[in-house]
């Protein structure tokens, strides 16, 4: 029915017409509009449907603005009163509904509301096609808009962060219909109009919608609790946002009063690289994809691409090429400039790129008529124009002129086109200097000061310039030309330039200039002499650039002992360190004043470029190590002097893993980064009971507490240090972190135990410094205390009123609901080799083979999945760097055998009763050896879908079926915390860190292996099975493995039971902390069950009723099972 779109339409718009004036009529205070939906079609516009050609599209952006066009002329004469762009997955489709609504309102004559809402598809708030929220907002900013928001993509409260950020943000109206919660597996919405309301009603009363709604699974009584929740509170104000310039690719680029220079990267330029246009015109689009890439790597904000050439299709390789871009995330995640003197090339490539990209260039060159129209169309595709000094009688090369054509450019476009000004980007033109001819002499100091007059009397506007053009008189000299562009860089953005195109990796830094050389450029920039180019000509000749890279490497050993210091502190350089140091004591005859100075000022860069995101975690930590080795050379004159070398640290911070807990990795990293910023760390390692935490912080006079923990119990503990803290009269700042706390479990539990104090959750170490600085300065204390104090207030009653919310059934009516499976002989397997088995000093090799190495990078707080996080993300050069260090530490553990990995495991005869399984010692099933206790899902369900347990996979007993249950433990820690304490000695947290890292994922890489062996081997369920180590790591197999402590087991004390059976403190040297965490750290222990149905699930919360028969099944006191399982004890039970 495709060519029935108008006829469709306009149809249905006339039908929504008719009942809706027949509505008004009959309640006239309360009119009723129409509005016509848009969809996003079943096509999209940015990706391609085939893996093999990333450049395919089904579709043309023309083809699809054309189908969208009969759509809204249908709509428009249907009689519809607004029109609504929805459910938007892939912003580049929107830009053609966009695009073909204005071609709709000129035709018509016409003009409606729009309004535009935008579909997310997980928690990374990302549209289908990769944009971030702001990226998205960001591209479709330009457009006549009414409003913006967020349809269909999750439930109410999983939109909240998202409903948030965009009403931050947007000065339209803001709107919100969301599913009715995630679909079930039957593809079913579940949120009721009451669970829904409230969550709504609170997003309006805190002013962050103005209209809302409901998608997917919504009704009608949906519809009227939402408006009976909202319908005494007052409307958003749209709020009045500053004027800043932004573009977008994936990502958003914001350019702030205070942001650095632009990078815009030239490379990908036919006429500016030779390599770039070889490679286009050989058809190898694949390679020239690494030219972008690496100038992205390199610090490029834009990519310029240009694909003007006689011999080539300019438009289909730029198109090509762009659609090559889209399909490479670490590429498209930055804005494109198109560049090329062919408007029909621009037009073509705007077409191709969803982000709000830039036009290079339209201008006066053809007069006003040309301009203005290219102007429109510009808008009308949502994109920024860089216009180039350049009218009728051509090219502006005096200072005069360039004010001239820039001033008549801008005025244009504002004032005829209603161009935003901040979208408007002037480049005054860069022209060649040094050249010998005096008619050039004034070039770069005409264009600086025409910057100078544009940022005064051209409100808004932006300045940019190709600046290699300056030094096209020295081609070929490298050496010469980086230090022009330098210069004159430095003193274009002193002047007010906000952005260039540039080589990225070929700029050096001003002050690396020797002074001779930049006396000779300054003398040509500003023209300050007759004889300046000769000069700088002749210096040209004398330069050698052929061992220039080489000698670079080691140049700043030249430096002063103080550059020198902080050189390796930033760069993680121990090579020469003991001598610097020693060098830096002889100078400064004080220890503690080489820690204050140089050694501190080293640290205070490494912190702000870590602050501003320009170093990475493994970096820091490796200058911590520097720093840690210089303090290690300093300590004995220290000592002579009795002295301390935190003489005058930002503060003093105590930091301890909890008792029962023997995990650090994450306390350890946070550590090295407060350290790294100048504060005294005292750490008191792990398994630390509260009364030494309470000791130590009050005999060292400390000024702030972190507390850390990997496991459950670990919040028990942290609550019970809390109130130690209060009860001894403490008012310290409390950090809490660790993989199982949160801010809601902060705020919840440990925060009202601690009312004399402030509690802090602080997520990873990226945030501590932050925290850290505002906590200890008492000007911002109070103030962030206060609002912390507000927050916390918050999500506690939205937690009490959440637990009143939350309904489960009684613990039998659960039972009634439980899975019910088939347990024949093709779902219950007979193990090839029963009892229990070792595996000791398994080979390291084969585990490192199995390594998933994505929780490695998570661990160092590198974001990305591996491999792509390698290639195809903003941080990949440090990912590719601690890969490769990663493996050769990994080298050295497995030629050295510094660990050892060993595991023990038994299949054994089992069946369930209930919610429990029976554990048998012998075929005959007569010799009960243990009973395994697992919890029942409570929440109510529908009717098809069941209320599982872990016994529910097990063959009940009653069926007289011989079923099996798996038990295992394996370890790689064995050796490991006497290396530690060998690389803590020498100072050395980078490698310690790294260890402990590498020795998890080496456990987690045995536990998966095993399995696999249990699957094909040992069970011998699955002796044909054939998965990739991907496929493995994706769980693509059958049969679990869950764990204690785990969403499907949460109970920790249920691996006394497995430890008990296995003997593994004897059999592999591991064993139980009281509060149930393994020693050594790097273990996993866990259960294996072979049904073909079995699944992971989360138990979630559980009700009182099933808490007193688990604690009296497993002969555990109630107020103990009560202890193990607070987080999941929640609700009433109907």
């Amino acid at each position: 029915l495709q060519e029935m779109v108008y006829e469709m339409n306009l149809a249905s718009a006339r039908l929504a017409r008719k009942a809706a004036d027949l509505q008004t009529k009959q309640t006239p205070q309360k009119p009723r509009f129409v509005a016509g939906s848009i969809g996003p079609t079943n096509r999209t516009l940015s990706i391609s449907p085939k893996v093999e050609d990333p450049a395919y599209r089904e579709v043309t952006f023309d083809q699809v603005a054309k189908a969208y066009y009969q759509q809204v002329k249908g709509l428009i004469e249907g009689g519809v009163d607004l029109l609504l762009i929805e459910t938007i997955f892939d912003t580049l489709n929107a830009k053609a509904a966009l695009y073909a609504i204005q071609q709709c309102f000129d035709d018509l004559g016409v003009e409606l509301p729009i309004m535009v809402s935008v579909t997310i598809v997980d928690q990374s708030g990302r549209t289908l096609s990769g944009q971030t929220l702001k990226a998205f907002w960001v591209s479709i900013k330009p457009y006549p808009i009414f409003s913006v928001g967020l349809n269909c993509s999750l439930g109410p409260a999983e939109m909240r962060p998202f409903i948030q950020e965009l009403s931050d943000m947007a000065d339209v109206y803001v709107t919100l219909y969301p599913n009715a919660g995630l679909p079930n597996q039957f593809g079913e919405y579940e949120a009721t109009a009451a669970q829904m309301a409230p969550i709504l009603k609170e997003y309006a009363g805190q002013k962050w919608v103005n209209i809302i709604g409901g998608c997917c699974g919504t009704t009608p009584d949906h519809i009227r609790a939402f408006v009976e929740g909202v319908k005494s509170l007052p409307p958003r104000k749209v709020p009045k946002v500053p004027v800043y310039t932004e573009f977008s690719g994936l990502e958003a680029l914001t350019i702030l009063p205070t942001s650095n220079f632009i990078n815009i990267g030239e490379r990908c330029n036919i006429a500016g690289s030779r390599k770039f246009a070889r490679l286009i015109r050989e058809n190898k689009f694949e390679e020239a994809l690494e030219i972008a890439r690496k100038q992205v790597e390199d610090g490029a904000q834009i990519l310029d691409v240009n694909m003007d050439e006689g011999l080539i299709d300019s438009v289909q390789a730029m198109t090509h090429f762009l659609k090559l871009i889209a399909s490479e995330p670490d590429i498209a995640r930055v804005p494109i400039m198109i560049d090329s003197s062919r408007w029909e090339v621009i037009e073509a490539g705007l077409k191709c790129l969803q982000g709000k990209s830039i036009i290079n260039s339209i201008s006066l060159k053809e007069g006003e008529q040309a301009f203005l129209e290219r102007a429109k169309q510009a808008r009308r595709l949502g994109a920024a124009v860089l216009v180039m000094a350049f009218d009728e009688q051509g090219q502006a090369d005096t200072l005069e002129r360039r004010i001239e054509v820039c001033s008549r450019a801008y005025k244009l476009l504002t004032e005829k086109v209603h161009f935003p000004p901040q979208d408007i980007i002037l480049d005054p033109n860069i022209f060649a200097i040094g050249t010998g001819m005096s008619e050039h002499a004034n070039y770069a100091l005409d264009y600086l000061e025409a910057v100078r007059y544009i940022k005064s009397h051209l409100p808004h506007a932006k300045v940019s310039g190709g600046v290699s053009n300056l030094s096209f008189a020295f081609r070929g000299n490298n050496v010469i030309r980086e230090a022009m562009h330098s210069a004159f860089l430095y003193h274009a953005i002193q002047a007010g330039m906000d952005m260039g195109i540039v080589n990225a990796g070929q700029i050096t830094v001003y002050e690396d200039i020797s002074k001779d050389l930049l006396q000779l450029v300054e003398d040509v920039l500003f023209n300050r002499r007759p004889d300046a180019t000769e000069r700088l000509i002749a210096f040209a000749d004398q330069v050698k650039q052929t061992s220039v890279k080489e000698e670079k490497r080691l140049e700043w050993r030249e430096s002063s002992v103080e550059e020198r210091l902080k050189y390796a502190l930033i760069k993680g350089i121990t090579e020469f360190i003991e001598q610097d140091t020693e060098e830096a004591y002889q100078k400064y005859g004080d220890p503690v004043k080489v820690i204050e100075e140089p050694l501190m000022d080293g640290m205070q860069v490494v912190g702000d470029l870590f602050g501003s995101g320009k170093m990475f975690l493994p970096q820091v930590v490796k200058s911590a190590r520097v720093m840690k080795k210089a303090v290690a050379h300093l300590t004995p004159y220290l000592e002579a002097l009795k002295l301390k070398a935190n003489s005058s640290t930002k503060g003093k911070i105590l930091l301890a893993t909890v008792k029962g807990d023997v995990h650090d990795i994450g306390k350890n990293i946070v550590g090295v980064v407060l350290g790294c910023n100048n504060y005294e760390i005292i750490d008191l390692g792990v398994m630390v009971p509260a009364e030494k935490i309470v000791e130590q912080a009050n005999a060292l006079k400390v000024d702030l507490i972190g507390l850390s923990g990997l496991i459950t119990p670990s919040l028990d503990e942290m609550v019970h240090v809390a109130r130690e803290l209060n009860r001894q009269d403490f008012d310290l700042p409390l950090l809490i972190g660790g993989a199982t706390t949160s801010e809601k479990h902060t705020a919840v539990k440990i925060a009202p135990e601690y009312d004399r104090g402030i509690t802090v959750y602080v997520p990873d170490a990226s945030r501590s410094v932050n925290v850290v600085s505002k906590l200890l300065n008492f000007k911002s204390r109070k103030k962030f205390a206060s609002q912390l104090k507000r927050n916390q207030q918050k999500l506690l009653e939205n937690f009490q009123k959440q637990r009143q919310r939350i309904n489960l059934i009684p613990i039998e009516a659960a039972r009634q609901n439980r899975a019910k499976l088939s347990f024949t002989q093709k779902e219950v397997a007979e193990p090839q080799q029963a009892g229990i088995h070792k595996l000791l000093n398994f080979s390291l090799e084969e585990l490192r083979r199995r390594i998933d190495w994505t929780p490695f990078f998570k661990a160092w707080e590198l974001r990305g999945k591996y491999p792509d996080i390698l290639e195809k993300s903003e941080h990949s050069q440090e990912a590719q760097k601690l890969f490769k260090e990663a493996n050769n530490l990994l080298d050295e553990i497995i030629n050295k055998q510094w660990l050892q990995a060993n595991a023990v495991f038994g299949i054994f005869p089992a069946n369930s009763i209930n919610d429990d399984i029976e554990v048998y010692g012998n075929t005959e099933r007569t010799r009960l050896l243990a009973v395994v206790h697992t919890l029942r899902q409570q929440m109510q369900r529908n009717s098809h879908k069941p209320n599982f347990a872990l016994a529910d996979f097990i063959a009940p007993k009653e069926t007289k079926v011989a079923d099996h249950l798996g038990f295992f433990v394996v370890t790689a820690g064995i050796g490991l915390q006497d290396l530690v304490q060998h690389f803590e000695e020498k100072h050395d947290d980078y490698q310690s860190i790294m260890l402990k890292a590498l020795a998890d994922r080496l456990a987690e890489a045995f536990a998966e292996h095993l399995h696999e062996l249990v699957r094909k081997q040992y069970w011998g369920y699955a002796r044909h099975e054939a998965l990739s180590n991907e496929e493995i790591i994706a769980e693509k197999y059958r049969g679990i493995r869950p764990a204690p402590g785990y969403p499907a087991c949460p109970d920790h004390t249920e691996k006394t039971t497995i430890f008990e059976l296995l003997q593994t403190k004897k059999e592999i040297g591991v064993q139980l902390t009281e509060s149930m965490a393994m020693q050594p750290a790097a273990s996993v222990a866990g259960y294996f069950f072979a049904h073909p149905k079995a699944h992971y699930f989360g138990v979630g919360k559980i009700g009182m009723d099933q808490l007193t028969e688990y604690a009296h099944s497993k002969g555990m006191s109630h107020k103990e099972a009560k202890r193990c399982l607070a987080p999941y004890l929640v609700g009433n039970v109907v």
